[in-house]
């Protein structure tokens, strides 16, 4: 069964896998400085740094953050010895299970084999692609915003949620 398990810095063994596993699943301009991940993972009541668990061992990592009527997921990734395994089906079956209020992620534009299959890896699950003209501020001064889009699972509406969930994801997660 699939558990998420809320840490903090001070659950060292899980914090380590989980900043390994964002090291080697992200390229470095799609995530904050690891300093400030550790502030916000211990400081910031809205946000939330999860590892997966099953059978009490750890598979993966989710973070999300609490924008009042949605949350925004920022980054999910399994283990690597462990991907393509039907892991990533159950874990966000899970997630959209146990939280009460839509959900949102950010995908990267479909330029690239995987970046396809990512985005149709979340239509699976039951997540709508927004095609519009959304970019990804940037994690750290002088980088450049990144092309992506937006996915949502639950009760949101293109045409009447993406400006207000576009402003809360600007100012809550990247301070823009």
């Amino acid at each position: 069964m699939i558990e998420f398990k809320q840490i903090s810095t001070s659950d060292i063994e899980y914090y380590q896998f989980m900043e390994s596993l964002l090291k080697t699943a992200f390229p470095k301009e799609e995530y904050r400085d690891l300093e400030d991940l550790r502030n916000y993972t211990d400081d910031v009541k809205i946000f939330y740094n999860n590892i997966i668990l099953e059978e009490n061992r750890p598979i993966g990592f989710i973070t999300y953050w609490d924008l009042d009527d949605f949350y925004y997921a920022e980054h999910f990734a399994i283990d690597s010895n462990l991907r393509n395994g039907g892991y990533g089906k159950k874990v966000i079956e899970a997630l959209c299970n146990a939280l009460d209020k839509s959900v949102v992620l950010e995908v990267e534009h479909p330029t690239e084999e995987m970046a396809e299959r990512r985005i149709n890896f979340y239509k699976r699950q039951g997540f709508e692609l927004w095609v519009n003209d959304y970019q990804q501020p940037p994690y750290r001064k002088g980088d450049d915003f990144l092309p992506m889009y937006i996915m949502t699972y639950g009760n949101l509406s293109l045409d009447k949620d993406y400006e207000k969930i576009k402003k809360r994801i600007y100012k809550n997660v990247y301070d823009a």
